[in-house]
């Protein structure tokens, strides 16, 4: 479900928190939803446990996912992440900085950016 990266350089807490929010915002977690628990994520993904609490519990102060007693964390029902394709574009702007700042230090002109992401897009 999580795709978790040790090496990328970004915190584990960071990349579980962005995915969700991603998911929520695409419709790929509906409310009512249940996520993986805390134990069985950081199992599968070999992490400290605090660590996908940290991430749920921010999650959680934020309004998009809710605890209940003896259940899974879930993706709240009132959450009031809009769905529109702003919205969802919105929560692409940080990977676009990125993106952006790798090709000016590796000094590849927008144009060619461009065209090897369509390539990349392409193969998927």
């Amino acid at each position: 479900m999580f795709i978790l990266n040790p090496q990328s350089g970004i915190p584990i807490y960071r990349q579980l928190m962005e995915q969700v929010r991603r998911m929520i915002a695409g419709g790929q977690l509906k409310a009512g939803d249940d996520l993986p628990s805390v134990r069985e994520l950081a199992l599968e993904h070999a992490v400290n446990p605090m660590t996908i609490s940290k991430a749920y519990s921010i999650l959680e102060t934020e309004g998009l996912l809710v605890r209940q007693r003896g259940k899974p964390m879930q993706v709240a029902t009132d959450n009031l992440q809009s769905k529109t394709k702003e919205s969802r574009i919105a929560h692409l702007i940080p990977q676009f900085e990125l993106l952006s700042v790798a090709a000016r230090q590796l000094e590849i002109s927008d144009d060619m950016l461009i065209k090897e992401l369509k390539k990349f897009l392409a193969r998927r």
